[in-house]
This record gives structure tokens, C-alpha cells and sequence, in this order.
């Protein structure tokens, strides 16, 4: 007689969203993809437990999944299954054959009112998409519920810090205004074009925002080169040799770039109309730098996070300690480690050692 294993009794929310986290991060170092399987009532109704366990049992079942994670979420309103080691291309086949197999479920139990009422939802881990335009959401909290239990507990430190960046900005908007209109004439004195430069960039939360900055190529230059560049740099700049590091990240000899423009990037002045974005709250002071859309479309999983737990900044860890001396994934780490650590005391450290990285050009070009 053949036995019939069940899963186990759901884990409390708070493990099983620890348990989440823990296997998010297994599948970032594994290469694999993780399924999380919702079953909650359409009418918003807390979910029965011995109705809501034998949705989810029989899910499992059918897919013979005994690695499956079952716990509890919204505080008993919803049930979830981890299923962790998924293969990437077997994704979209694991998911259509678990919708499947559960509106079967739901059709044999038609006559009970409560089955009627449950639905299914199902979140992949890592999120596929074609563009960042066009993503679903990434920041997703039951897929990070690490970031947003550290946003609460840390409210106090991002109001200071966005005062902080409020009070210093502005100061410094007006106190160099003169020194910005000068830079301003002499961008469009030296080549024909606008004097600001506006770049759609990826910041905190995957959210996209216009950033501004000096311009320093021709109006005509052509972005294809840079595109390539960073695609190479992503994909393939960890493979380089230690003594080949120092002369990676910024395009060297870009024939792009005007000749106020190549002054303007080695003392990092191009950077200073961000200040309105850190006045506006898209940028801080201090944090990784904003990337391009088409960087993120290339970003290993774990590469992520520095868009994720850490607001964009005009100056950060990696200018200060790394600045174009470090291959992508070393940049990533130290911005992962700004994140993991910041305070305001790291910000005013960061923010101070800032004119020496400048004045000094270590790795600027």
C-alpha cells in the first residue's frame, strides 16, 4: 500500500521569512532559481489552516517536491511554499504545470465554498525581464523581506541622513552657483549643445530617475561605444589579472569627449548638478553610483543589491577607496559592504575623504 507523505505543519512568518532570505541568497550563489507558491482567499478572508495545508499539500504533491519550504504569511491571511533548486530554463514549464495542477484542485472541490474562494500566486526568484522600463516589481517584500524590516528599524538613520543631504545640497547649490554658471558657458562655448546632460538612471528600489551632469562629449557622440564597453566590463573585468586593474572602468583616449569635458571629468566637476537630485531625493550625498538601464538588464543577481538597500550617491566607498582601480564585482562588494554598514558617521568620513580622491585623480580619467 502505497504511503502518502504530507508537508510539515507551516513554519511561524517570522522563520519562514528568515527562511526566504536564507534561500534567496543560496540561489544567488548557486546559479538556480527559487519559486514561492501563495495561496490566499480572493475575498481577503484569514485563510483556514487545515483547508490553506491541503491546497498547498497538494500542490506539492503533484509536482513530488518534498524540499518545499511551507510557512505562513500576512499574519495567517496567506500560505507559502519555498521551492528552492529550480532550474532557470524550467521556470516558465514549472510554473504553467503548478497553475495547472492547482485550478484542477480547485475544480474538484467546486462545491465547497472556500476552495472557490482561494487563488494562486507564484514569485521567481531571480525576476526575469527584457528592460528595466518594462520589469515587473523587483523590490518585491516577500522576496526581500530583509530590506524592508531594515528600512523600519533604521528610520531615524535616513532622516537624519536625508537632512543631512537637504541642508548640504542646498548650501552648496548656492554657494557655487557662480563657479556652475562659469562651467555652464564655458561646456557651450567649446562645443555646440546644451550645457546639461540628462540620463535616465536606475535608482534606489530599481526606480528610474533623470539625473543631470555637465556635459562633456559632442552633441553627436555616439553611446554604442560605451554600451559595449560596460557590457564587457560587467561580464568579463573579473577575469582580469591584478596588475591589469588599474587601468579599467573609465574609457581611456575617448575621442567622444570635448576638450572642457575631459578637464571636467578628472576633477569629477561634470558631477556637481547632481546636487538638485540629492536636493529632490533621488540622489544622496553618500552611496553607490546610479547605473544605466542597460547595466542593470546585465546584473548577476547578488549584483543587485547596491540598488536595492542603499539610496545612489555622488560620492561613496568605492570612489574613495576603489575609484576605477577595481574590477565590477570588487565594486559591487564595497558597495554592498557601504550598505550593510552605513551611518552618518561612515557618511561624514566618506564625505570628507572625498576631495583628496578628486584633487589627487586616483583612477580618474
Amino acid at each position: 500500500m502505497e504511503t502518502i507523505t504530507t508537508p510539515s505543519v507551516p513554519l511561524d512568518e517570522a522563520v519562514f521569512r528568515e527562511r526566504i532570505v536564507t534561500e534567496r541568497k543560496y540561489v544567488e550563489r548557486s546559479g538556480r532559481a527559487l519559486l514561492l507558491l501563495l495561496v490566499k482567499r480572493q475575498s481577503g478572508m484569514p485563510l483556514d489552516s487545515s483547508i490553506g495545508v491541503s491546497a498547498v499539500a497538494d500542490m506539492l504533491w503533484t509536482m513530488r517536491e518534498e524540499s518545499g519550504i511551507l510557512g505562513w504569511l500576512d499574519g495567517g491571511r496567506m500560505i507559502g511554499v519555498i521551492m528552492p533548486e529550480i532550474n532557470p530554463q524550467d521556470v516558465a514549464g514549472v510554473c504553467t504545470y503548478l497553475k495547472m495542477k492547482f485550478h484542477e484542485a480547485v475544480a474538484y472541490h467546486a462545491g465547497h465554498d472556500l476552495w472557490s474562494d482561494l487563488s494562486l500566486g507564484i514569485r521567481i526568484y531571480p525576476e526575469f525581464y527584457s528592460s528595466v522600463e518594462t520589469r515587473p516589481e523587483l523590490a518585491d517584500p516577500l522576496l526581500y523581506p530583509d530590506l524592508f524590516v531594515g528600512w523600519r528599524m533604521k528610520r531615524g538613520f535616513w532622516f537624519l541622513k536625508r537632512s543631512m543631504d537637504v541642508m548640504i545640497s542646498g548650501l552648496l547649490l548656492i554657494l557655487l552657483l557662480p563657479v556652475l554658471s562659469l562651467i555652464a558657458t564655458l561646456v557651450k562655448m567649446t562645443s555646440p549643445g546644451p550645457a546639461l546632460f540628462r540620463q535616465v538612471r536606475v535608482g534606489h528600489l530599481m526606480q528610474p530617475f533623470t539625473m543631470y551632469k555637465f556635459r562633456t562629449m559632442y552633441k553627436s557622440a555616439d553611446h554604442q561605444v560605451h554600451h559595449s564597453y560596460v557590457s564587457w566590463f560587467i561580464t568579463e573585468s573579473d577575469q582580469l589579472q591584478a596588475d591589469e586593474k588599474s587601468s579599467i572602468f573609465k574609457m581611456m583616449s575617448d575621442s567622444r569627449i570635448t576638450p572642457i569635458g575631459g578637464l571636467l571629468r578628472r576633477t569629477s566637476l561634470d558631477e556637481l548638478p547632481q546636487l538638485w537630485n540629492v536636493l529632490v531625493g533621488d540622489m544622496s550625498l553618500v552611496g553607490p553610483r546610479p547605473p544605466l538601464p542597460y547595466e542593470v538588464e546585465q546584473y548577476k543577481p547578488w549584483h543587485r543589491g547596491r540598488v536595492l538597500y542603499a539610496k545612489p550617491g555622488i560620492t561613496g566607498l568605492w570612489q574613495v577607496v576603489g575609484r576605477s582601480r577595481t574590477t565590477f564585482d570588487e565594486m559591487v562588494r564595497l558597495d554592498l559592504r557601504y550598505a550593510r554598514t552605513q551611518s552618518l558617521w561612515i557618511d561624514i568620513k566618506i564625505l570628507l575623504a572625498t576631495p583628496k580622491a578628486v584633487i589627487f585623480g586616483k583612477g580618474a580619467c
